[in-house]
């Protein structure tokens, strides 16, 4: 009963910059933190970023100082804002998020994916 669905993807030159969106929907108690993952082909599932219910954040090394995550708790969505994109930022990136369905059930949800290719 829960979703969470990712947009924003796309095709960008090296330098360019994209936001990603991630809404949860359905039947939400509560959403706790919220992550961002990255995969590039060939390549082991890495975390970008990381939201708190109160804001707090944390970045990979790889992207830290051009990525910025931010969170609207009353819209239950998550941006990835990303700046300076380098080709070696290219993969599908997934959302991530602990959710709540009533006060004792939560349980762990990934969105589907959107490609990001950075190339020119």
């Amino acid at each position: 009963q829960v979703q969470l669905v990712e947009s924003g993807g796309g095709l960008v030159q090296p330098g360019g910059s994209l936001t990603l969106t991630c809404a949860a929907s359905g039947s939400i108690s509560s959403v706790r933190s919220m992550y961002w993952y990255r995969q590039a082909p060939g390549k082991q599932r890495e975390l970008v970023a990381s939201i708190t219910a109160g804001g707090q954040t944390k970045y990979g090394v790889s992207v830290n100082g051009r990525f910025t995550i931010s969170r609207d708790n009353a819209k239950n969505t998550i941006y990835l804002q990303m700046n300076d994109l380098k080709p070696e930022d290219t993969a599908v990136y997934y959302c991530n998020a602990n959710v709540y369905t009533s006060y004792y059930n939560g349980d762990n949800y990934w969105g589907q994916g959107t490609q990001v290719t950075v190339s020119s």
